[in-house]
Parts: C-alpha cells; sequence; structure tokens
C-alpha cells in the first residue's frame, strides 16, 4: 500500500483543518518544501496536495508552493483543490505534476471529468468526500445529494482509476479511520482506493494495508507525531509504485 502524506496548502503555507473547517486552521510550516523534503527522507516518495484556497474559489493559487514542493522533494505528486477546467488541469500537468484530482468538478461536471480521463487517462484521480453518506463538494461545505455507492459506480463506468475517498467526520480528529468504509469500497469496486481522512496510529496503516487498498493518506497524524512516516512506510509495504495499476 502506498502511503501518501499530505501537505495542505493555504497562502503559500502548510496547514490543517479540523474537519474541513477553515475557521479550525492551524499552521504547521511556512516552508512545505522542507516538510515534502522529509517525507521523502522518511521513505515516503509520494505525496498528496490540497490546495485549499482553490477548493473554495477555483484556479491555482498555490501553484507556486506546489511546484517548490515537486522540485525540493522530486517525489510523486499529485494536487487536487480547485480543479475544475481543462486549463488547470494542463497546467498542473505541463508544470510537472504527476496526477491531479478532480472534487467538486467530478460531481457537478461530469463533462469534463470524461475528457480529463479520455485524454490523461490514470493522471486523473477522482476525490471523492464523504458525509453521512453522500458526496459532498466545494471545500466540503456543501453535500451534493448523491450517494457514495452510486457515485462510486459511475467512475468505474467513465473509466476512472484512482478515488481518494475521504471520510470527514474523521478527518483531522485523530480518533481511527473509517475501516469499515473502505473494507467495502475494496471488495465491491475495481478502483484504486486511497483512504483518506482519521489515520491516526500505526493499527490504521496496518489494517487497511490488510485490506490490499491502494494507497493511504496521513495528514495530521505526521504533523502531531502519532505516526513515524519510517516505520509506517515499514509497515505499509514497498513505496516504489508511483501511478495506479
Amino acid at each position: 500500500m502506498i502511503l501518501f502524506p499530505a501537505i495542505d496548502l493555504y497562502e503559500g503555507r502548510a496547514v490543517r483543518l479540523y474537519k474541513g473547517r477553515y475557521e479550525e486552521m492551524t499552521v504547521y510550516s511556512d516552508h512545505p518544501e522542507d516538510v515534502a523534503a522529509d517525507f521523502v527522507a522518511a521513505g515516503c516518495p509520494h505525496i498528496h496536495l490540497v490546495d485549499l484556497e482553490g477548493a473554495k474559489s477555483g484556479g491555482t493559487p498555490n501553484l507556486a508552493a506546489v511546484l517548490a514542493i515537486k522540485e525540493a522533494s522530486g517525489a510523486f505528486c499529485e494536487i487536487g483543490g480547485g480543479v475544475r477546467s481543462m486549463s488547470v488541469i494542463e497546467r498542473y500537468l505541463g508544470a510537472g505534476i504527476d496526477r491531479v484530482i478532480l472534487g467538486t468538478a467530478a460531481v457537478r461536471n461530469e463533462r469534463l471529468l470524461c475528457e480529463a480521463v479520455g485524454k490523461y487517462g490514470e493522471k486523473i484521480a477522482v476525490g471523492a468526500d464523504i458525509r453521512d453518506g453522500l458526496v459532498a463538494v466545494s471545500g466540503w461545505t456543501e453535500t451534493s445529494g448523491i450517494r457514495a455507492e452510486e457515485f462510486f459506480a459511475r467512475m468505474e463506468e467513465i473509466g476512472v482509476r484512482t478515488v481518494i475517498c475521504t471520510d470527514i467526520a474523521k478527518d483531522g480528529a485523530m480518533a481511527g479511520t473509517n475501516l469499515p468504509l473502505y473494507e467495502a469500497l475494496a471488495e465491491r469496486y475495481r478502483l484504486n482506493i486511497t483512504a483518506s481522512g482519521g489515520v491516526s496510529d500505526l493499527g490504521d496503516v496496518e489494517r487497511l494495508a490488510s485490506m490490499g487498498l491502494y494507497g493511504a493518506i496521513i495528514g495530521k497524524a505526521y504533523y502531531t507525531g502519532a505516526i513515524d512516516l519510517r516505520e509506517a512506510a515499514r509497515r505499509a509495504g514497498a513505496q516504489t509504485e508511483g501511478a495506479a495499476t
């Protein structure tokens, strides 16, 4: 299972939100490129990036920080947050980012998703943020009304390979991840599922890896010291696979 330690970006800094609430933000570093280099040094050469400003407003307001992270780390970098047009997708991929994640756009603009997958294939992933069994959009500020099961089935039909699934209720809460959810997804869908939200200790990493999941995102647990990345990578297995398979 591939580990994706996360860097959430706001005004060029590495921050974390509590349950997606912008008013509950903690700043962890003014130099996210240094954080990324630490990830790689710990044996985690894959990084999950989120532009939190982009998630609310669209565009690429933290592009400079994203490119600095890529250059400093040399890691496989995936980016989400505000990806709602082909121009944004092409801006990231053209600059050397490895995979782009569509969240709100995957729900509200299926034509864009189909065009992107048709053109870029495995370089396009989808973020499915779940609240009470429904897909949330617009930086978690709205609920779409689409049930998670329906959404995942549609992603399979379109040809999406990788879906990052976040249980919003677990994100940043350090209360453990939603193991039954990810086990059910792994069994039901032919997708590369990345677990996100609430991965809070090495036991979570081991249990997710045992399910055969493609990946897991580690966020707050790294920043608080609750998870040692080097040990987490050892327990998760080989960290050499980049793109979805």
